[in-house]
């Protein structure tokens, strides 16, 4: 055996015995640092003679080229070995409970919202949509509302600044002008709600600035106040969670139906709660009415060939008596104490067949 090939099988075996990178280093520099036993090979090839120099010259840079290719091995190798054992020291139970993080909830009043949607839309009705800022025509005067009446006042309506024709718009006071656009733009059989944001100059405990309203409309060639009231208790039934409700109508007057009716449902107030279709306390619900023929006409449909009925609620009340919520001006605080109280799962979709609520 040469003097080279002890030279290598010792190389290779320090590299193959070193139990660390820190052990495979000193190796390294051994056989090929500066003063390593390789380059001293290498270096040594300058006094040698042609003939000796094209023997030896050859083994000199295989023998240090397999040096470089046996340590760079035994790296990768130390290196996988250090990783599965430090990957074995950071295990973790996957079957144990990750740490809680923030949740996100829905609004109460967004929840009713899609109750109710989803409720009417069972019911046959489609939604309707409008803007909150409205012609003073639509949200008043196609809706057969003269000039001098009350709501028309300031003190009631929010008004937008004055139009370079002189005419205003206002903030909707209730979603009614969806029904004038709905009516102006699509030809009868006409089965639509309209829940949106409404504003009106009040704030109390059960009222306030801005609020969520929705309405109702239908318009086809035989409608009566048999349909209204079943729509009215077959929607009560489903958003309340109840086998069966009972109503009464009570006369009322709006400029928008002819005749008007509210209707209050029958509940039972005992026990600091409310309780629907049972007891002996009524509760006001909504206004409604056969739609003045009057409307029918401003919106171009012909009243002696149709007919409709029209009916409207607040959808922030409707949150509060179902979830016992006793201010409506908590829900505009953003106060997440409260939301967190009184809030929804993200993923908790109300459906008519998998519950509405929790």
């Amino acid at each position: 055996m040469t003097d080279v090939q002890a030279l290598e099988g010792q190389i290779l075996n320090a590299i193959a015995g070193a139990a660390d990178e820190a052990a495979l280093e000193a190796v390294r520099v051994s056989a090929l640092g500066k003063k390593g036993a390789i380059s001293e090979l290498l270096k040594s090839l300058g006094s040698m003679s042609p003939d000796e120099r094209k023997a030896n010259g050859p083994l000199f840079n295989t023998l240090r080229d397999r040096a470089v290719t046996a340590i760079a091995e035994r790296k990768r190798t130390l290196e996988d070995a250090a990783l599965n054992a430090r990957l074995a020291t950071e295990k973790v139970d996957i079957t144990l409970p990750v740490r809680p993080e923030p949740t996100g909830s829905i609004h109460p009043v967004s929840q009713a919202f899609d109750e109710l949607i989803a409720i009417f839309a069972d019911l046959g009705f489609a939604v309707a949509e409008g803007p909150d800022v409205e012609y003073d025509d639509y949200n008043f005067t196609k809706l057969n509302i003269p000039p001098d009446h009350p709501a028309r006042q300031m003190h009631d309506t929010f008004y937008v600044s004055k139009q370079a024709d002189g005419s205003r718009h206002v903030l909707r006071t209730h979603t009614s002008p969806v029904q004038v656009r709905t009516m102006l733009n699509r030809n009868p059989p006409i089965r639509i709600i309209s829940p949106g944001r409404t504003y009106r100059v009040d704030s109390d405990a059960t009222h306030s600035p801005m609020f969520h309203q929705f309405e109702g409309l239908v318009v086809d060639e035989v409608t009566h106040l048999g349909h209204l009231k079943w729509v009215l208790e077959e929607f009560c039934k489903a958003f309340f969670e109840v086998d069966k409700v009972e109503m009464r109508a009570r006369p009322s007057f709006f400029p928008f139906t002819e005749p008007s009716v509210e209707w209050d449902l029958r509940c039972d107030r005992s026990g600091g709660q409310i309780k629907f279709g049972t007891g002996n306390d009524w509760l006001e619900l909504a206004g409604s009415g056969m739609v003045n023929p009057r409307v029918l006409e401003n919106c171009g449909i012909d009243s002696a060939k149709y007919q409709g009925y029209a009916f409207g609620g607040g959808i922030d009340r409707l949150a509060m008596l179902k979830y016992g919520i006793p201010d409506i001006r908590a829900f505009f605080e953003s106060d997440l104490r409260w939301l967190r109280a009184y809030g929804f799962a993200a993923l908790d979709i109300p459906t008519l067949d998998g519950g509405l609520s929790r």
